[in-house]
């Protein structure tokens, strides 16, 4: 084989290494990461669950950099490119800095075929063992115990809200799925669950395995008013703290996560309440609940299932009255697209449905299906076409929503941050 040049090469090689992509085992990964001698000598933070991933890594991210720590982080899917996966110190590792560590996992595989996941994972990780970090945060992608992420022993595990999803994988309920993400746990090391209402196989595989389970509601406390907030610990305690920059009814959930998870490392990681007050303050995380400045209001959001698009529903009440609300909208086809629908179908007024560049992608025709007959409906081929749809439809005052899979929010910032002016502002 011909060494690829470029971290796309790379990314098309790995495309066509394993002849599924998704293969639940972990044996494989493990043994190419010993091969690589991964080792993190740094606290490792894996962060596990189904919605509110994203955030509290990007919270742990932020805080910790507001103390003074040099931080990595593996977080997916990307939105737009794919150095959005590795960040340093705050900022997209460049695609060649990613190459050497492509070309090393090709080395050790031998011939151990990898998933794209896997192979990209590994590579990120021995990127990330090898920088001069202080604190590395891997975020899990598809449930916990398969996961190439679960390769790698993390010194604190946080299981965020669990819900339904990929069922077809990981189990047909909250049950199965939450045993699945909490194999992420490790023996004698702090779990932080942040589910408010976790069910009870996490609970019970924790105690099974000795972790040291820190319970929201139990272990760690949350609560304020429409003014500020306050969180306890075992041990320490924060009050009057501002909300955190990133705009949703869920986030205090995941920044009382976050926050046990730096009580917890404390004698490895000590945090000062200026960093988690001014970390709060400037965490940024595009695509959730991503409210754009312009005329006609935009929101961008990844939700793409019931709990997700439910919260959204709920934080699109919260803004206050629209005469009209348009939806750009594309999902995959495995998702229940249905249920993510039901709480959010009564604030829309027109969709515009969207065919995504992936096969698991639903057709905009499959879409129309289920938003149902008596709903005003657009096909668009692209969701940058179906914004620009929306945006030449749209007064002023109105305002559109993006959401759904990555694939629907990235399509939309492919060429940058749309900049809205409703053709009948003036």
């Amino acid at each position: 084989m011909t060494t690829p040049a470029t971290l796309d090469d790379w990314l098309a090689h790995c495309e066509r290494m394993h002849p599924i992509s998704m293969d639940l085992s972990l044996e494989r990964t493990v043994e190419v990461a010993r091969r690589l001698d991964i080792r993190f000598t740094m606290p490792l933070v894996v962060v596990a669950g189904t919605n509110g991933k994203g955030s509290t890594c990007a919270m742990l991210e932020s805080i910790s950099r507001q103390a003074g720590y040099r931080v990595g982080l593996y977080q997916k899917p990307e939105l737009v490119h794919f150095t959005e996966r590795c960040r340093v110190d705050g900022r997209p590792v460049d695609a060649d800095a990613l190459l050497p560590h492509f070309e090393a996992v090709e080395q050790a595989r031998g011939d151990i075929t990898l998933t794209k996941f896997e192979f990209t994972t590994l590579a990120i990780a021995r990127l990330l063992s090898l920088a001069p970090l202080d604190l590395v945060i891997l975020e899990v992608g598809l449930g916990g115990r398969y996961d190439a992420v679960n390769a790698f022993d993390a010194d604190c595990a946080v299981i965020t809200s669990i819900d339904i999803d990929h069922t077809e994988y990981l189990g047909p309920d909250r049950e199965s799925i939450g045993l699945e993400k909490a194999q992420v746990m490790r023996t004698g090391r702090p779990a932080i669950v942040g589910d408010p209402v976790p069910p009870a196989s996490v609970v019970d595989h924790a105690r099974e395995i000795g972790a040291d389970l820190w319970l929201a509601g139990h272990d760690f406390h949350h609560g304020g008013d429409r003014q500020q907030w306050h969180w306890s610990g075992r041990d320490r305690r924060y009050n009057g703290l501002a909300f955190p920059a990133l705009r949703g009814a869920n986030q205090l959930l995941n920044a009382s996560a976050a926050l046990a998870v730096f009580e917890s490392l404390r004698e490895r990681l000590p945090i000062s309440a200026q960093a988690v007050r001014t970390g709060l303050a400037l965490v940024d995380l595009p695509g959730r609940f991503q409210v754009v400045p312009g005329q006609p209001a935009l929101v961008l959001d990844v939700a793409h299932n019931p709990q997700s698009v439910a919260a959204l529903a709920l934080n699109l009440d919260a803004m206050g009255f629209y005469p009209r609300t348009r939806a750009v909208f594309g999902a995959m086809r495995d998702k229940d697209i249905a249920g993510a629908l039901a709480k959010i179908r009564p604030l829309i007024d027109v969709w515009h449905l969207c065919a995504l560049p992936t096969a698991r992608a639903a057709t905009p025709e499959e879409l129309a299906a289920v938003v149902g007959p008596g709903s005003e409906v657009m096909l668009h081929a692209s969701p940058a076409e179906g914004l620009q749809a929306a945006i030449a439809a749209s007064d002023p005052a109105d305002r559109i929503v993006v959401f759904g899979s990555f694939f629907t929010v990235g399509g939309v910032l492919r060429d940058g941050l749309p900049r809205l002016a409703a053709p009948h502002a003036g």
